[in-house]
């Protein structure tokens, strides 16, 4: 082929000016010649370029236009295989494309964080069509200076506008149940898949920016339960739950009081929502059951007595988190997110559920029948949000204030450690620290001599960390925090000064 065009390419065709000069010298014969050389040239190329083009022998980058045979898109905007060479030995099977990386949105450890928590189905039996279904959505938020969190649930059956999608009723209007956004995103190959698009659907709904989130599969979660013991929950009625796969099975709780629930009957019983199993408040109470497992998850997990226990399960437990859990939360903002989470009461987290009164009752085509939905009412969703978002509202404006007043609100007790060659080094920070409102009560005993400055946090303090990274440069990279929770410590965060932050110290001190 190469030949050929080359071969083509060396042909040099007279100058327009020289053959009309020399047209009338020519002869019938010469001219039926050229005529015909030149037809057979451009059929050659257009040929070429055709076989070119649409070539699926071998690999070659892009993908074929829509007039190759067998070719072109489909609707989604992936390749169509061509059936003429379906089934040919030899040949790699189509690789699964992956969808391409997203960069989610980052927290500064200090202002309010949102985090969302998707409990996918997973590889269920029998009537069970939708394995990335997010049959269970949670939105956490922290705000690290009022040290309050809250939680909101959100059913899966709410009708939303799922971004990037034509939705699934057949008219191309972009929604569907929320629960699908996750299938979606992976379908589609979205950016980011269906994390990427289930945290979009979740924060357009509720108005708030979603920062991580953190996906659980049923089986999962109940090794979790079982890593931790089990759980114990205040029950109010009889229960009779099935288990996870079916089966003939079924699990008795009994009424009332606080009952100790084994990993399988904690699942069944956070997705109960029959009225044959004994839950006859649907949807709604569902979310509320779901809540109070998370609550009493967090209570075992915490519990002092349970330390010891834990601790031996140490590896135990990493391994079922590492292999169970997906989530784009860093190392670092994880352990800040635990030495906060575990800092606030339990008094001072709110709950809330997107209930009956927030929304109407509907029903739409999907996949060509009828199906019930939630249609969101907003007003009465946004007085949810900004109740469980404290007083400050979803965004929580005290968290993008001036970074020193939200330092000086944050009231942390400091101690400054000199642990350079620097003498007086921890006397003129301190004092430095003291002139820009931070409350310095003490100075620290030094602990051997270092390069590089390190920040201690014994309470999460976290607003008096962002100040220590961002506006004064004292700490370069997350190996200069250490988390080490001390409810017993007189003192909230203790600094470490190293050789580094002796040039940064401002002239005067």
């Amino acid at each position: 082929m190469n030949r050929l065009l080359d071969s083509l390419r060396r042909i040099r065709l007279p100058r327009l000016g020289a053959l009309t000069g020399r047209a009338r010298r020519l002869s019938a014969r010469q001219l039926i010649l050229w005529g015909a050389a030149l037809v057979v040239a451009i059929g050659v190329l257009l040929l070429a370029r055709n076989i070119t083009t649409c070539w699926r022998l071998t690999p070659l980058p892009g993908i074929a236009p829509s007039n190759c045979s067998g070719g072109g898109l489909n609707p989604l905007g992936t390749p169509v295989v061509s059936d003429a060479i379906t089934g040919i030995e030899g040949l790699p099977p189509t690789p699964e494309l992956a969808a391409p990386e997203i960069e989610y949105p980052t927290w500064d450890g200090g202002s309010r964080v949102n985090v969302v928590f998707f409990g996918l189905r997973g590889g269920e039996t029998a009537g069970e069509d939708c394995p990335l279904c997010t049959d269970t959505i949670i939105v956490f938020t922290i705000d690290p200076i009022s040290k309050t969190a809250g939680m909101i649930s959100v059913p899966r059956d709410l009708y939303v506008n799922i971004p990037g999608s034509s939705g699934c009723s057949g008219v191309n209007d972009g929604y569907c149940r929320i629960n699908t956004s996750w299938t979606t995103g992976e379908a589609l190959k979205l950016p980011g898949g269906g994390p990427a698009l289930a945290m979009k659907t979740v924060s357009l709904f509720l108005g708030v920016p979603i920062q991580y989130y953190v996906q659980v599969d049923f089986d999962t979660f109940i090794e979790m339960v079982r890593l931790v013991g089990g759980i114990d929950v205040y029950v109010d009625r009889d229960y009779k739950l099935k288990r996870l796969g079916g089966g003939q099975d079924v699990i008795k709780i009994t009424c009332c009081g606080m009952r100790h629930l084994t990993g399988a009957a904690a699942l069944a019983y956070a997705r109960c929502r029959s009225v044959s199993q004994g839950c006859d408040d649907g949807d709604v109470g569902r979310s509320h059951r779901q809540q109070q497992v998370i609550l009493a998850m967090r209570d075992r997990v915490l519990d002092p007595k349970r330390f010891p226990e834990l601790m031996a399960r140490a590896p135990e437990i990493y391994n079922t988190l590492q292999a169970g859990i997906k989530t784009n939360i860093p190392l670092e903002d994880g352990l800040k997110l635990a030495a906060l989470g575990s800092a606030i009461p339990i008094d001072q987290i709110q709950q809330g559920v997107v209930d009956d009164h927030m929304v109407n009752f509907g029903n739409v085509t999907l996949g060509g029948q009828d199906a019930a939905v939630l249609l969101p009412i907003p007003d009465k969703i946004r007085e949810l949000r900004d109740r469980i978002f404290t007083t400050g509202g979803p965004t929580s404006p005290i968290a993008q204030g001036d970074p020193t007043a939200l330092m000086q609100a944050d009231g942390a007790r400091v101690y400054v450690t000199n642990n350079s060659y620097t003498a007086t080094l921890e006397q003129r920070t301190a004092n430095f620290l003291l002139s820009q409102g931070m409350q310095v009560i003490g100075l620290g005993t030094p602990t051997g001599v270092s390069d590089t400055s390190v920040v201690v946090l014994y309470s999460p303090k976290l607003y008096t960390l962002r100040y220590l990274i961002n506006p004064l440069g004292m700490i370069a990279s997350s190996n200069q925090i250490r988390f080490q929770p001390d409810a017993a410590s007189p003192v909230d965060i203790e600094i470490r000064l190293g050789n580094d932050w002796v040039s940064k110290l401002p002239a005067g001190f």
